[in-house]
């Protein structure tokens, strides 16, 4: 079976880290969580590892949670606790490392809410972003109700969690939904120049964190 999540660390100190289910377009449920979990304590206790970048094998970055484990968890109760004890938003967000989202295609719920914990995110003109939860009744519950509105006007937050609806990359940019916005050809070479930027800081410099 094709691991759901992939991960490789080069020379220069950087993981990477591909969510690969692109026949479910990159869909994240249980499995790919618990991975995203392992990965990330494994940066944080590689001594040479600096940068972390997420990116998405296949159309997408990710169109979100797989809707169809919902409900399908044996106890709710132990559900919730693994949730807690592998907190993978909290996680990313207090993590050592610098971390950098490379978005194209569908970045649609947990898929923009994973690249809203990341210290850059890098992104192809023709990415799609949204919080598409209340089209299905509930609310973003991978943070987005948190840290979308410390990256974007409140007015911007507030339309994409109520109502769902997808922006694309020039909105995104303006808003300050990504930080860069370059021609999907060109995706790889941009997050490549970002990555290098960050290793160029001084080794111990703090990340950005998110207000």
């Amino acid at each position: 079976m094709t691991e759901p999540v992939l991960f490789a660390v080069d020379s220069r100190g950087v993981a990477t880290i591909s969510l690969n289910r692109p026949d479910r377009l990159n869909a994240m449920n249980m499995a790919v969580r618990d991975l995203l979990w392992t990965y990330l304590a494994a940066c944080r206790d590689l001594p040479d590892v600096r940068v972390v970048v997420f990116r998405g094998e296949g159309a997408c970055f990710s169109a979100g949670a797989d809707i169809s484990e919902f409900g399908t968890a044996p106890s709710v109760i132990a559900s919730r606790r693994a949730r807690h004890d592998r907190d993978v938003w909290d996680e990313l967000l207090n993590h050592r490392c610098f971390t950098v989202a490379r978005m194209h295609g569908y970045c649609y719920g947990a898929g923009l809410e994973l690249p809203l914990c990341c210290d850059v995110r890098v992104a192809a003109d023709t990415a799609k972003f949204a919080l598409p939860e209340v089209t299905l009744g509930y609310i973003p519950s991978a943070g987005g109700t948190q840290t979308l509105p410390r990256r974007v006007p409140a007015g911007v937050a507030a339309h994409l969690i109520l109502s769902g609806e997808p922006v694309g990359a020039e909105a995104a940019l303006r808003w300050g939904l990504v930080d860069r916005v370059v021609p999907e050809p060109a995706l790889d070479a941009a997050v490549d120049e970002e990555v290098e930027r960050l290793l160029a800081l001084a080794p111990g410099a703090p990340r950005p964190r998110v207000a």
